[in-house]
Formats: structure tokens, C-alpha cells, sequence
């Protein structure tokens, strides 16, 4: 693993610099593996889930917000005010010294993380976690994934992109409709379970490399089929033939796809 990609390099409260829009606004990013993302901006509080690997591939998608009293334009209820566009171009990162750098599909710049922040939210306003603590564990985590069984073709970006449907979905079984994924070329994914919508942000990377985040979904009772889990949990993706593999940290598949004809 290269220091300039280690993922728990990003675990902390960082001020955001050298981006578009939000200078100044502070990102705590922890291990939480269900709201380990907090964006204090001037508009209240964004909250989601992050993701990196060892090979610096980053994602992250917001889950819910908490809005603080000001009732300018821009913090108006909307798609971006959900999604950040810095915050959703961001796809890789890197280390550099004392500040981290995200990074775009390209490899362009995206912001600069720099160390120290202290978020004081206001009122209505999540409180901050305390410092995050980088334990064995939380280093356990993030380790790099398993490699791909044998059989496997890594996937790329392009051959990810499209609807999938898992494999053994029976006829019939949904009343209307049916579990599936659409892998977007905007790095975000729709779907449903069967019967509730997901959705959330994707990236891949080289050797299969994989991460997805999945945010909220609706609370129907069914007799579902998780595919949102399957995204949330995979660390990589292979091709078995015309069938997609999600693979685990530690090699065990999540789920399998297979393209929606």
C-alpha cells in the first residue's frame, strides 16, 4: 500500500481549499460505516457514507441534512444542495504532506482537505464526533481487498456501465417490476430491491476494484433481494462469462447480475 494511498489517511476533520464552491466549509470524515460523512457548510449539515481503497479510489454519497436557519437562495431545498458537485466528482484521492487531495475520474483537481477543522454546529445541527481514533481494527478495514478468483475477468468502467438484474430472480416473483441496478456513466447508480427505490454513487478502478455507496431507501416489506447491500459491501467486480461477480474484502461474493435484456 502506497503512503500517498492510504484510506485511513482520510479519517479526520479537514477544511475544505482549493475548490469550486465551499471554501472554508469542514468535512469530518470517520470509520462509521453508516454515517462516517459530515459536511458543515453555510447552509446547516450534510450527512452520508465514504468509501477509499488502497489504490486511492474515493466515493461518497449523502444519506439526509440538517438545515440550519438561513434562508438564502442556495440553501434552498434542491439536488444540489443534497449533492455538492465537488463533492460528488470526487473519485480518487491522494496524500500530500499534512493535506489530502481529492480527485476527479481524470485525475483532476477537485479540493484540498487540509488538517485541523473543528466543526461548531449551531442550532438543529448534528454535533461533531470527537477525533477519530485509527485503531487496528478501523486499519483492518480498510486493508487492501482480496484479489480476484482466477476465473474472473476484471471489470472496467465500461463494461460496468448499464441495468443489471440478479441472477436468480424468479419470474413472477415481484408483482410489478423487479430487483435491479443501473451502473450511470455520471458515477451515480439507481435501482430498486424489489420493492423499494435505492440509489447511491459508484467508481471503479484497475484489477476489478469496486466501491459503492447506497443511501436512503424507502421501508416496504418484501420478500426483497438486496442489491443495494451487494454495492454497499463489494471491494471489487469481475466478469464470469456475461455474469457480474461482487466480490467482498475478503473475496466472498455479495451478489451476482446479469445484464437486463
Amino acid at each position: 500500500m502506497s503512503p500517498q494511498t492510504e484510506p485511513v489517511a482520510l479519517i479526520g476533520s479537514w477544511k475544505l481549499a482549493e475548490v469550486a464552491e465551499g471554501a472554508g466549509d469542514i468535512l469530518q470524515l470517520t470509520p462509521d460505516k453508516h454515517n462516517g460523512l459530515l459536511l458543515y457548510d453555510r447552509c446547516g449539515a450534510l450527512m452520508g457514507t465514504w468509501r477509499a481503497n488502497a489504490n486511492g479510489l474515493f466515493v461518497a454519497g449523502a444519506s439526509g441534512r440538517s438545515v440550519s436557519d438561513n434562508d438564502a437562495q442556495e440553501c434552498r431545498p434542491g439536488p444540489e444542495l443534497m449533492n455538492p458537485a465537488w463533492l460528488h466528482r470526487a473519485s480518487a484521492f491522494r496524500v500530500e504532506g499534512d493535506s489530502r487531495v481529492l480527485l476527479d475520474a481524470q485525475g483532476g483537481h477537485v479540493a484540498r482537505l487540509l488538517p485541523g477543522a473543528k466543526p461548531t454546529p449551531g442550532p438543529n445541527l448534528p454535533s461533531p464526533a470527537g477525533p477519530p481514533v485509527v485503531t487496528d481494527e478501523v486499519r483492518r478495514a480498510f486493508a487492501p481487498a482480496a484479489a480476484l478468483p482466477a476465473g474472473l475477468t476484471p471489470s472496467r468502467r465500461d463494461t460496468l456501465l448499464g441495468r443489471w438484474v440478479p441472477v436468480d430472480a424468479r419470474p413472477g416473483r415481484f408483482g410489478s417490476g423487479g430487483p435491479y441496478v443501473e451502473l450511470r456513466d455520471d458515477g451515480t447508480w439507481r435501482g430498486s430491491d424489489g420493492c423499494n427505490g435505492e440509489g447511491g454513487q459508484w467508481v471503479a478502478g484497475p484489477a476489478g476494484d469496486f466501491l459503492a455507496t447506497s443511501g436512503p431507501t424507502t421501508v416496504m416489506g418484501c420478500d426483497n433481494v438486496p442489491v443495494g447491500v451487494w454495492l454497499s459491501k463489494a471491494w471489487r467486480a469481475g466478469l464470469d462469462g456475461e455474469v457480474l461477480v461482487l466480490l467482498d474484502a475478503q473475496g466472498g461474493e455479495t451478489g451476482r447480475l446479469k445484464r437486463d435484456r
